[in-house]
């Protein structure tokens, strides 16, 4: 049964494709709407896409969000909107303000405009947004309950203080699920454009009486991520180096830890919500509710690419980096009947499965680190460690 057409911004991406995929298999015509960014596609993009553009119910626009011309192009066109496209590296969004601005919020805002002010027959808006709003989460310490740290300052990161301490007395604190009505403190400027797509579209959408739904995506990973991308993606930047014979730099300890879920539990998620009524109006964590240390990927990884080369942890840090991540998913089992299907080690195998058809691509991970040092958010050890890596 096919309900109207959806758009989907970034569909032309890691998980807008996905997502496009698993509408046409549900019955729904698709158009995807994209800017083919260099960074995320090459300067001369792939758009296999597994196949997708090739669906008789899939078409495709050349665009980007930044553009009110280009929404207007597309718009009149659909009923449903799935807005994914979003500048996405939190390092780099540090010193990049003004295009993860235009691109975050101003994209978002000239999508609202239209819908303010335009005759539209859009019945629902689906937004992905990121568990980054939350800062370093919900922590629980013995003696105060559940609390809600700061960010861990540069003298705690320079000590090798890794683990927050809780806000009020001090004591030692271990991560807990954090649900959607935490507190929000976002700590990087791609957090807080994140934060602000999420107000402008639940401040819009409610005042023109349009369905809308805000899904925070934890830490995505899949086949079809970037592989060219040094900026995200912590799967893609690990299995680079190992085909290329790289030891693999673990950042801190390695015992940070992070909600990782497959690429294909976000687009059921997706589809839920488009589908059924029971999320409109809400704010809903996607994730796998476990928690997976970066050490634990990197041996992962190590075994599933054969690699004998040891890893280390190089106690280099990020400025703005989170310690611990992990979603509550009461919410979205509760509204949508969502359970995440795909376990770590099914992903995985499939992640590293697609990987190896892939091109070997050149590690890009040192000019992005010289950036970050370049602007006092990494001590410049991790640019001379990333270096000596790249020439071993």
């Amino acid at each position: 049964m096919r309900y109207g057409k959806v758009l989907i911004t970034g569909g032309l991406g890691f998980i807008g494709g996905h997502v496009a995929r698993s509408l046409v298999e549900h019955g729904w015509d698709v158009l995807l709407f994209d800017n083919l960014s260099p960074q995320t596609h090459g300067e001369v993009p792939e758009i296999t896409m597994h196949g997708i553009l090739q669906h008789p119910r899939v078409e495709a626009y050349r665009g980007d969000v930044r553009n009110p011309a280009d929404w207007e192009r597309v718009l009149p066109e659909v009923s449903y909107v799935v807005h994914l496209a979003a500048e996405t590296g939190t390092g780099q969004s540090m010193y990049e303000i003004s295009r993860y601005t235009k691109t975050n919020v101003g994209g978002t805002a000239n999508l609202l405009d239209y819908l303010a002010n335009r005759r539209h027959k859009i019945r629902k808006v689906i937004l992905g947004s990121s568990r980054s709003v939350y800062g370093e989460g919900a922590y629980r310490c013995v003696k105060c309950g559940v609390v809600h740290p700061a960010m861990r300052s540069e003298p705690m990161l320079i000590s090798g203080q890794w683990e927050p301490q809780c806000p009020s007395c001090g004591g030692q604190i271990s991560a807990t699920a954090t649900p959607e009505d935490a507190q929000l403190a976002p700590a990087s400027i791609y957090a807080v454009t994140k934060l602000a797509q999420e107000d402008l579209l639940r401040i819009a959408t409610k005042a023109l009486g349009i369905p809308s739904v805000i899904l925070r995506l934890q830490n995505v990973y899949g086949e079809g991520q970037s592989l060219k991308n040094p900026y995200t993606g912590i799967f893609s930047i690990f299995s680079n180096q190992l085909r290329l014979g790289m030891a693999l730099n673990l950042y801190e300890d390695g015992r940070e830890s992070r909600d990782f879920v497959h690429v294909t539990d976000v687009a059921r998620a997706v589809a839920l919500s488009l589908g059924l009524e029971a999320a409109d109006g809400h704010t809903l964590n996607v994730g796998s509710g476990c928690a997976t240390t970066i050490e634990d990927i990197a041996l992962l990884l190590r075994e599933q690419f054969g690699s004998k080369i040891p890893y280390f942890m190089s106690g280099q840090y990020r400025l703005g980096d989170i310690r611990h991540g992990l979603a509550e998913l009461t919410a979205i089992r509760t509204r949508l009947g969502f359970e995440p299907l795909v376990s770590l080690e099914q992903g995985l195998g499939r992640f590293v499965t697609w990987v190896k058809t892939q091109p070997v691509e050149p590690d890009q991970l040192v000019r992005a680190t010289q950036e970050l040092v370049n602007r006092g958010l990494m001590p410049e050890t991790a640019a001379r460690i990333d270096r000596d890596m790249a020439s071993d």
